[in-house]
């Protein structure tokens, strides 16, 4: 690609394509590109002038080679990027409101009176027949409240009044749906499949390939936990698959053989062998779109009381219309009550202020599937952590394998890692990396693998069984047992690690020693989390006694539970709400769904288990905890923005009625500053909430 640099400073480049005009997919392909190179932070690139502004870190010239590198044939951009793109929206109404701008005041000085009360007549039948729809239907709503000052105007022959009327009224429409159709569409994207492997049937072997490499017709297996990546029909087995994603309903329905299950959706028991029938993922991001858009998600409770209360004021402003013409008698009097109502800006405010904190949520690496959620942060004043991988560090590594019998470290390593590999959890991809830094090969060697949750894996090798998992399920489920000789070595295991136990043929084998350091941060967020409204801290985990006690000591959590199973994560919050209390639950393993599902705000870590992340209301990102942090003042500003509102919507149409009932200002300006000051509420309410010296450094 050629190009010149325009500007430049340490970490920082604008560049200039030198082409003659760039679309919008090019665009979309330049900035994909950028984006996935490891040493780029930011990009942003601007298709009109064809420029771009590169952050990164490291060093300038590696930078410059990759642009030299970059030609828009050879990027292989997936599909989705393209096609759920945003770019194309935002130029498209950002062009439609230049042009309503132009057009409104370029009439006015180019169009002579007759031409333009022409226009304004007929442009005025839209609204009037809104509002008439409106009474036909037995309702007294805001289009009544329009058609009615429109109307008036114009039988009045004051066409300036309803042209402007009309012309701010259209423009909220525009912003409104402009923000509308990009929030849903940023969460759209946001929820869209990032499936990186699969495991793929190959005659008798289970083998993880890239997904990118699956054609329709191919066989993959989903294990229990793992989102489905593919349309697709169910070949062979049996499972449970939670399609809230897709429909809404959060109640996991059963496939069987012949059945067919969709992209996006999650296995939640059992193990689906599915042919692929499609491997794009349009139709997912379709699916989502169209659920989000006829669903309730993204309303939140203050959403919908502005809305019917914005409706049950339209009588009492027509009453209030009536009523000034009773006491005055004066037409221009009466007909400035009647172009102020309060139901505009509360429609148009609220929606935008709910909509916008999504966005900059969004912006900050949080992932918000709705504005109810959001809300439910904000009343939050109790946070439940779940322990491994959420406190403590989402990389956990293998510090050192004891072996009790006749395995060396080496094979117990391998035979752990050849389960493990199969599901999703910290503690499993911790064991699979160790094997893959010691070039220890571990190809399917065992049979059919189970996965009890919360528990382990049980299999068999060789006609052996051999099971993993917790010491509760190795010895008191599976009921193995300890070679007396090695009683000592068992005893005197590191306290410091958490321990993983592997037994073969009812007999322990190995204990592999997981280093689970708690993240550096924890502590600060509590602290800033209580600063921010949170009133009780709880951690939860299926660790002992004395790792919980001393993990809850350095994070400085009020209460902490040890050895708990998913039900009683899901219990205890059960019965904190049922308290009173407004909970949120932070997790991110398979083990943590029933929990994130119960509580008012379901929060799960990013690279967690897919099954945490699809249930869970809002996900964020796995680097940094404060991000929490940042949701929670994100949710109290949105909430404390919207009471504001309120407050200015009140107070300056009441002024602008008590101005218009006392003749201080005629019918025109009370149209012109009632519509202007809705417009401003609204775009003040587009602004990012939080300032940048609240923002939490990531």
């Amino acid at each position: 690609m050629r190009f010149c640099i325009k500007h430049e400073m340490k970490g920082r480049l604008r560049i200039h394509i030198i082409q003659n005009r760039m679309t919008y997919a090019e665009a979309d392909t330049l900035s994909w590109y950028l984006e996935e190179q490891e040493n780029v932070t930011e990009v942003k690139v601007y298709e009109r002038t064809a420029d771009a502004v590169i952050c990164y870190k490291g060093e300038r010239e590696e930078i410059l080679t990759v642009l030299k590198q970059f030609s828009y044939e050879k990027a292989e951009v997936p599909e989705t990027v393209l096609s759920s793109s945003g770019r194309q929206l935002n130029e498209e109404y950002k062009e439609r409101l230049i042009t309503k701008t132009v057009l409104h005041y370029g009439s006015k000085l180019f169009l002579p009176m007759p031409v333009r009360a022409v226009i304004t007549s007929v442009k005025s039948v839209k609204y009037i027949w809104k509002g008439i729809r409106c009474l036909a239907h037995g309702r007294l709503e805001v289009p009544v409240l329009d058609a009615t000052a429109i109307s008036v105007s114009v039988f009045r022959k004051d066409f300036a009044t309803a042209g402007s009327v009309m012309f701010l009224l259209g423009i909220g429409e525009i912003i409104e749906e402009w923000t509308h159709k990009k929030s849903v569409g940023d969460l759209a994207r946001s929820m869209s499949l990032n499936v990186k492997k699969v495991w793929l049937k190959r005659e008798d072997q289970e083998i993880l390939v890239k997904s990118s490499e699956v054609q329709p017709g191919d066989e993959i297996i989903v294990h229990i936990g793992n989102v489905i990546p593919f349309d697709g029909e169910v070949s062979d087995g049996e499972g449970m698959v939670n399609q809230a994603s897709l429909t809404g309903e959060a109640m996991p329905v059963r496939r069987v053989s012949g059945q067919s299950v969709y992209a996006g959706t999650v296995l939640e028991e059992g193990e689906l062998q599915i042919r692929v029938k499609a491997v794009t993922g349009s139709t997912r991001y379709e699916k989502i779109v169209s659920m989000i858009e006829d669903s309730e998600k993204l309303k939140s409770s203050v959403e919908g009381k502005a809305e019917h209360l914005a409706d049950r004021l339209v009588p009492y402003t027509l009453l209030g219309t009536g009523a000034a013409w009773l006491l005055t008698r004066n037409v221009t009097r009466t007909l400035s009550v009647l172009m102020v109502d309060f139901s505009c800006a509360l429609k148009l405010a609220m929606p935008i202020t709910v909509l916008s904190a999504i966005r900059e949520a969004g912006e900050n690496h949080i992932t918000v599937k709705g504005g109810k959620f959001l809300e439910a942060v904000a009343d939050a004043d109790t946070i439940v952590f779940d322990k491994t991988g959420t406190l403590t560090k989402a990389t956990p590594t293998v510090k050192d394998v004891v072996v009790f019998g006749e395995y060396p470290k080496e094979e117990a390593l391998r035979i752990a890692a050849c389960l493990e590999e199969h599901f999703p959890h910290s503690m499993a991809k911790a064991v699979v990396d160790a094997a893959k830094e010691r070039n220890l090969s571990h190809e399917e060697m065992h049979s059919k693998v189970e996965y009890i949750v919360a528990h382990g894996i049980s299999s068999y090798i060789n006609d052996k069984k051999v099971v993993i998992g917790s010491s509760h399920f190795v010895f008191e489920d599976e009921e193995c047992t300890i070679d007396p000789q090695y009683q000592d070595r068992y005893d005197t295991l590191p306290p410091e690690y958490s321990h993983l136990y592997l037994a073969i043929e009812h007999k322990l084998a190995a204990v592999i020693c997981i280093e689970d350091p708690l993240r550096e941060e924890a502590a600060e967020m509590v602290k800033s989390l209580k600063a921010a409204g949170i009133t009780k801290v709880v951690m939860m985990t299926g660790d002992s006694e004395r790792t919980a006690a001393a993990i809850a000591k350095r994070v400085g959590v009020d209460e902490y539970y040890a050895e708990v199973l998913p039900e009683d994560k899901a219990n205890f919050v059960e019965k904190e709400k049922s308290e009173g209390r407004k909970v949120i639950m932070i997790g991110d393993g398979i083990n943590d769904s029933p929990a994130l599902s119960a509580a008012d705000a379901g929060i799960a870590i990013s690279d967690g288990a897919e099954i945490a992340r699809e249930i869970a209301d809002i996900t964020i990102a796995a680097d940094d905890l404060r991000e929490v942090v940042t949701l929670k003042l994100l949710s109290n500003l949105m909430l404390k923005r919207i009471h504001r509102n309120y407050r200015s919507i009140v107070g300056i149409n009441s002024g602008l009625i008590v101005l218009g009932v006392t003749g201080m200002i005629q019918p025109t300006m009370s149209a012109l500053l009632h519509n202007t000051s809705t417009l401003l509420i609204s775009l003040r309410s587009m602004r990012n909430l939080l300032p940048e010296k609240e923002k939490v450094e990531l």
